[in-house]
């Protein structure tokens, strides 16, 4: 089961490296990206399944340092408060705006905007997360 956890760990650190890479460049070059969103969802996945595996490893007795199960935990607060966020990016953007009223160019240049700052925050998640579980992986002992 460790052998597992430690897998599983290193695909949570690549895993949101690369999310955050390639959402950050997304970003950078104000280019929509499909490919990234599936790569968060793959990351955000292996966050799940590791915390999942490292509360069986405690609860079978196997014993860490206290900073690693802080490390361990904290990617799936900034996951939520990441998606919280981009949740509202929306509302941020059409605040006092009639969307359907708008010329059709200009809703596609706020869809695009909206699509930006929502690629913004999950990327940068992403990378607090690489360097959270990066951490968690020096604590391990």
């Amino acid at each position: 089961m460790v052998a597992v956890h430690l897998a599983v760990g290193i695909t949570v650190i690549a895993g949101n490296l690369i999310a955050g890479g390639w959402g950050g460049i997304a970003w950078l070059r104000h280019q929509p990206s499909v490919g990234f969103w599936y790569a968060l969802r793959v990351a955000q996945a292996a966050v799940v399944l590791q915390v999942g595996l490292g509360a069986i490893l405690l609860l079978s007795g196997r014993e860490a340092n206290g900073l690693h199960y802080l490390y361990g935990v904290l990617p799936i607060l900034v996951s939520l408060l990441a998606e919280a966020a981009r949740a509202g990016a929306a509302e941020r953007e059409l605040t006092g705006l009639d969307f359907e009223s708008l010329p059709k160019e200009r809703q596609r240049r706020i869809a695009l905007a909206i699509v930006r700052r929502e690629t913004g925050i999950m990327a940068a998640s992403a990378l607090v997360i690489f360097l959270l579980a990066l951490r968690a992986a020096t604590t391990a002992g």
